[in-house]
């Protein structure tokens, strides 16, 4: 039995002021996948590397103080990897993979489109480049869990305002479609959704942070465990954290009963 993190910081720096380090201690998780560290290999201290009983691995962006990813294991991985083979997106450090002896372990911070057309237009060419990646670790036979910031709500039932979000980033047709085609196509599994296929409110996992959008629980669900069929089906219990906040996101941690 084993369980797995998940969860975008808006910035490693800021959550580990907020008490991030100690609850992931209490938390007891055997990995803790990160999205949006923001920091430099320079920014990450001993302590933040290699807090009571992890080790710390990271793929920060080229850009200062934007995207990144990592992963705190209490296991040594076999392997590391790092990108996908995009020149666009691996300087952005959107994807960082671990590899163990049963499976590996992906942390993934995919593109917001929210903030220009010009980064909607960059999320798409990255779903376009990251789809056929995703067919080729389905297809290798390995077990994998893709954890992360997917920035796409899936169905309705992922966000509280879904009929006036229609034409906004993160709920527009073509994603939607996109993430559909990840699990009906390729085969991909939602893990949360196999455990709690009706769950609405308590199942989101991003606030906006304009308004009382967190207070009123007008959320999204966009972070997501997602898994090769053969680990999926092992998952036993999911749970989003929301007794402390250390970013604008909630940890979301699935318990697999399987060998790491």
């Amino acid at each position: 039995m084993f369980s797995i993190t998940s969860v975008n910081l808006n910035g490693i720096r800021s959550a580990v002021k907020k008490g991030f380090l100690d609850w992931m201690n209490r938390s007891g998780s055997d990995f803790v996948c990160l999205q949006e560290i923001k920091a430099q290999s320079c920014d990450i201290t001993p302590e933040v590397a290699t807090p009571d009983g992890y080790q710390g691995y990271f793929e920060c962006a080229e850009k200062k103080g934007y995207s990144g990813t990592g992963i705190y294991t209490k296991t040594m991985p076999d392997k590391i990897e790092n990108g996908f083979g995009s020149k666009e997106f691996d300087a952005e450090g959107r994807y960082f993979q671990c590899d163990f002896r049963d499976f590996s372990l992906v942390s993934l911070y995919a593109p917001s489109g929210s903030s220009s057309p010009e980064r909607q237009e960059a999320k798409f060419r990255f779903m376009d480049e990251f789809y056929p990646y995703l067919k080729k670790l389905k297809d290798s036979g390995r077990e994998f869990v893709i954890c992360g910031d997917w920035n796409i709500a899936h169905k309705e039932i992922d966000l509280k305002n879904w009929k006036s979000n229609q034409k906004n980033s993160g709920f527009l047709p073509e994603e939607r479609a996109w993430l559909t085609d990840v699990f009906d196509e390729l085969g991909w599994v939602d893990v949360y959704r196999l455990l709690h296929p009706d769950t609405t409110g308590e199942a989101y996992t991003w606030w906006s942070n304009r308004g009382q959008a967190y207070a009123k629980n007008v959320g999204w669900r966009i972070d997501y465990q997602i898994a090769t069929p053969g680990i999926a089906k092992k998952a036993v219990s999911a749970d989003i954290y929301k007794g402390e906040r250390f970013s604008d996101h909630a940890p979301l941690t699935i318990r697999y009963d399987a060998k790491i």
